[in-house]
């Protein structure tokens, strides 16, 4: 699918952005906008710098250069948490959850984070029953409702994956950034939490997705962003953007990963 944003100002710009480990450039000049409604992929070859792009983005990691704006305004130099509040949620690779809470009240937890900003805050609420009632209609879009009040650890792998994307859609994102929601699982898992993925997008929600499964990624996104050695190589519609012979050549000259990606969009 293609959708042109031409006439619609961005909601995030990622600005010349560089990210340097000691001498090493992870993240060389990077830039690209996201509009309101997007599903953007952004993707690359393994350390492409694709990860690193996204935490500078939240914060974890600083920018030597460049800059990030939400919605107009800069996020440069604020902390993690006041760039979250600001409208950013990221959904982790690796799922951590609070392993001694439900999955009801892990998701209950982040939507209660606002009461939270201060301690008077804290203290002027005290009621859980709208943060519970939040978190049951998020399960419930992910699908994994029916599970609310079981403990992670006796959880598989993709409703862990589900949780995670709930926790961070209990934050109320102007933007979700998703590091690789698919890495481990099948192939039928894999594709039934991407629909999930487009629906929420369908929903209203704005995403930035980095994954490998180039088959959902080309079935799912609007617009491609690729990386390759922390640089950005290519930014535009998905079946073009796998056409490009310096796409092509990113991913080890493997012509073989746009081609099988194409039957996946095929089906979109």
């Amino acid at each position: 699918m293609s959708t042109t944003y031409e006439a619609v100002a961005p909601l995030l710009v990622v600005s010349h952005i560089t990210v340097r480990f000691g001498g090493l450039k992870a993240i060389d000049d990077v830039s690209f906008n996201l509009f309101p409604g997007e599903l953007l992929g952004l993707i690359g070859p393994n350390g492409a710098g694709k990860t690193t792009c996204l935490r500078s983005i939240t914060g974890v990691v600083r920018a030597q250069e460049g800059s990030v704006t939400l919605d107009g305004q800069p996020l440069d130099g604020l902390a993690i948490e006041k760039r979250i509040r600001r409208g950013l949620a990221l959904s982790q690779q690796l799922v951590k959850p609070l392993r001694h809470l439900s999955l009801l009240e892990n998701v209950a937890l982040a939507a209660g984070s606002a009461k939270t900003a201060s301690p008077l805050a804290s203290l002027m609420h005290v009621s859980e029953s709208a943060e519970q009632a939040r978190a049951l209609e998020l399960l419930r879009s992910v699908g994994i409702a029916e599970r609310a009040d079981q403990l992670p650890g006796t959880q598989p792998l993709g409703v862990l994956k589900r949780l995670e994307m709930a926790r961070a859609l209990a934050l109320k994102p102007r933007v979700l950034l998703l590091d690789e929601p698919l890495a481990g699982l099948n192939s039928k898992e894999a594709r039934s939490l991407a629909e999930t993925i487009a629906d929420i997008n369908r929903s209203g929600v704005t995403i930035v997705l980095i994954e490998h499964n180039l088959g959902e990624v080309m079935r799912i996104c609007q617009r491609l962003v690729v990386l390759d050695n922390g640089r950005k190589i290519a930014d535009g519609e998905p079946r073009a953007v796998m056409n490009d012979p310096v796409v092509r050549a990113a991913y080890l000259g493997n012509d073989t990963l746009a081609e099988s990606a194409a039957p996946e969009a095929a089906h979109a």
